[in-house]
């Protein structure tokens, strides 16, 4: 299994030091710091792929949205499909939050 390989102390602090973050611009600050601009927009846009998968956009669509590859589409929902369900959680917990938000006026 994948996460028996990824599992050590230095992957546990980076979790736990991503779990102190108390908003977007804290999170902005230290992924700055962290990661290439274009690690953070990979990030990003797996997280828009699996989405949209979630939603059934066909890889067409996805592709035109979001520059994704096919193969990166593919493997996305393979995640989606085999995987330990992380992108389901949180996308979940994305859409809750959204409906838990007051309507701004």
């Amino acid at each position: 299994m994948q996460l028996d390989k990824l599992r050590q102390k230095e992957v546990d602090n980076l979790f736990a030091a991503i779990l102190t973050l108390k908003s977007i611009e804290e999170c902005y600050n230290f992924f700055d710091d962290l990661c290439t601009v274009g690690e953070i927009k990979s990030l990003a846009q797996r997280l828009e792929v699996a989405r949209m998968l979630k939603e059934e956009y066909t890889y067409n669509q996805i592709e035109a949205d979001t520059g994704a590859s096919t193969a990166t589409i593919s493997r996305v929902k393979r995640c989606l499909h085999y995987g330990t369900d992380g992108y389901t959680m949180v996308l979940e917990r994305l859409e809750e939050q959204k409906t838990e938000e007051p309507k701004q006026k």
